[in-house]
């Protein structure tokens, strides 16, 4: 007998196993499903192909490699029978790598970096923008009169004739191929009544199409007067009219990785630690190329005298605002959620649709409405709600105080809908037993509120605190469409440090609008720091809720 229970219960677990092994199989696919799958799969190898292609042109061989091994992987995955689950994780796992952990990862390897609009790209691309940006008029040289002309090659040459001498010349980018030299009517110059040239046999002359259509490149042109573009100086054409001799002002020296300012002689030798070419005085040239520099970046947030003086009074005001805009929206949502509660109040749907209709509201429209109602002279708030006199008037969005009022208000306006909601569903899933039993003890509604209502709705609501409190920690929207960061800020400083300026907002302008240019290695190093501190309170206070559930 038991032997007979042994085998029906063998039998009943492979009938298991095969039923969970068919569900997981996914069973046999249609015609229809497998043509649209292939179809699927060749527009993602495709693109795939297309991303690893310029990867490959910009010699970025570890994203080659992973990019084609995860191709692979996706193929591999969606054409094999079976493995149902990965099919359906694949795409919502590459989404998460991609938009979140790619994201943290490079933030904190540019945070050990340098790099920003001085220093972003390679030492070769600074080398060449330093060349482009020390170009100077060569005193003394001769002006042209520039005819745009093509010749058998396609390239854009110049038939400049001199103003002075009348003397025509032609020359094309490449010396070697085309080198600037005289021509005359034998080689089939023509010329105007002004005696300038005006076309040369074996040229086309470029229409004003053309010219209009490579304005941007034209400018960039360097006609080389001699065989050395850098000792010998070349023409360059502004308008595509005119002609000026110029010269480079700094000569690189690849091997010694110096530049030479020919006009005082002054050396800049390169420095890796920094990615600046640096002369022995200190002095640098402007443009630098991006470099490891470890914990550079960490040390100038609190070693730099213009960071930390502004830094330690934004942090301030982070919390302050962060903390008042949790406490203010959540006290008002709650109490109108406490007070549209009561089975008392009639037509008390239409009541909560007006209550949420500022969340309904996009946040940047409601931002720009309030910023016109905070208008000091002008604005509804001091001219139609206040009353005030024109020569007493609130500078609501022109000194500190005032302004770190307008934001909260309009923050509050913003998000006590968000508590509202959220409160009223916390009230309605409190047993009316309770209060009902403690009405029968004698209890007021203060200690029913106090001892039964707000520490059960604590416990559901902590976490929704918490989170509230790390969104407004990096709330950019308001304080960006509302203040800007403004009013104030030191004119010292080299960096931007407005009265209402948050954490998140100071990272923006360094990153995006700094007066000495953008800093992106900075921005990401202030980013980890508060990904790190909004990341450690909301642990520790998740951790302290369960002395709520306790209470409760």
């Amino acid at each position: 007998m038991s032997d007979l229970k042994t085998k029906d219960a063998k039998k009943a677990l492979r009938l298991r196993n095969k039923q969970i092994s068919k569900l997981y199989d996914g069973g046999v696919p249609s015609l229809r499903g497998t043509i649209i799958k292939i179809i699927l799969l060749a527009l993602v190898d495709a693109a795939s192909l297309f991303v690893a292609s310029l990867l490959f042109m910009k010699e970025q061989w570890l994203g080659v490699g992973l990019l084609l091994a995860v191709t692979l992987i996706i193929n591999w995955l969606y054409l094999r029978r079976g493995g149902l689950p990965p099919k359906y994780l694949t795409p919502g796992v590459l989404f998460l790598l991609v938009f979140q952990v790619y994201i943290v990862f490079y933030s904190g390897f540019i945070a050990f970096t340098n790099y920003g609009s001085l220093h972003n790209g390679s030492m070769a691309s600074a080398v060449d923008a330093i060349e482009q940006s020390a170009v100077v008029p060569v005193e003394g040289a001769p002006t042209y009169d520039i005819k745009l002309v093509k010749g058998a090659d396609g390239k854009i040459d110049f038939l400049a004739t001199d103003f002075d001498s009348l003397k025509t010349y032609v020359g094309g980018t490449d010396f070697k191929s085309l080198p600037f030299h005289e021509v005359t009517a034998a080689d089939g110059v023509t010329v105007d009544g002004d005696k300038l040239a005006t076309g040369l046999t074996g040229f086309t002359r470029l229409t004003d199409a053309e010219i209009s259509a490579a304005a941007g490149d034209i400018s960039n042109i360097k006609i080389p007067i001699g065989s050395d573009i850098h000792k010998d100086g070349f023409i360059r054409t502004p308008d595509g009219l005119t002609g000026e001799v110029a010269a480079f002002d700094a000569v690189y020296d690849a091997k010694a990785e110096t530049f030479t300012r020919v006009s005082d002689g002054v050396v800049f030798k390169a420095d890796q630690s920094q990615g600046y070419f640096v002369a022995p005085n200190g002095e640098k040239l402007e443009i630098g190329w991006q470099v490891m520099v470890g914990w550079d970046n960490f040390g100038r947030i609190f070693g730099d005298q213009s960071l930390r003086g502004p830094l330690l009074g934004i942090l301030a005001w982070t919390f302050m605002f962060a903390i008042g805009s949790v406490l203010s929206t959540f006290v008002v949502g709650l109490a109108l959620a406490l007070l549209l509660n009561d089975e008392r109040i009639r037509g008390k749907k239409i009541y909560r649709s007006i209550m949420i209709l500022p969340y309904a509201f996009p946040a940047f429209l409601s931002a720009y409405v309030w910023k016109g109602m905070f208008n000091t002279e002008s604005g509804f708030i001091n001219t139609g709600i206040l009353h005030l006199d024109p020569h007493h008037l609130i500078p609501w969005l022109t000194e500190v105080g005032p302004a770190r009022w307008a934001v909260l208000l309009v923050n509050l306006w913003l998000g006590f809908p968000y508590m509202f909601l959220i409160s009223t569903g916390a009230l309605q899933s409190i047993p009316a037993e309770l209060t009902e039993s403690a009405t029968l003890d004698g209890a007021t509604p203060w200690q029913e509120f106090r001892l039964i209502k707000l520490p059960l709705l604590l416990v559901s609501l902590a976490p929704l605190l918490i989170s509230s409190f790390a969104y407004n920690f990096n709330n950019f929207t308001i304080i960006y469409l509302l203040t800007g960061g403004g009013p104030g800020g030191d004119p010292t400083l080299k960096l931007d440090a407005g009265g209402t300026d948050i954490l998140i907002t100071f990272v923006y302008k360094i990153a995006f609008s700094g007066s000495v240019g953008a800093d992106y290695g900075l921005a990401s190093a202030f980013s980890i720091l508060i990904f790190l501190l909004v990341g450690s309170i909301s642990f520790f206070t998740f951790r302290r809720t369960r002395a709520l559930e306790d209470m409760a």
